[in-house]
């Protein structure tokens, strides 16, 4: 359990960041195919506008933060 607890708590972070950021528990698809596309969508978007910013060298890096809303 002692060596468990770090992984859990990572998978848990990026869950509730998932979660949150993406809006993945309210994604409006009505089959899991769907879901697997809205969400699938949605983590390929914020990946590419990640790797944009870090492309073009921006100097001022933005927190991931303002996504959530």
């Amino acid at each position: 359990e002692h060596l468990l607890k770090p992984i859990r708590q990572l998978i848990e972070s990026v869950n509730d960041t998932l979660k949150g950021q993406l809006d993945l528990e309210r994604h409006g698809a009505r089959t899991p195919a769907g879901v697997l596309a809205r969400v699938g969508q949605r983590i390929l978007a914020l990946t590419a506008a990640i790797w944009h910013n870090r492309a073009n060298a921006t100097p001022l890096t933005r927190s991931l933060i303002a996504y959530d809303h």
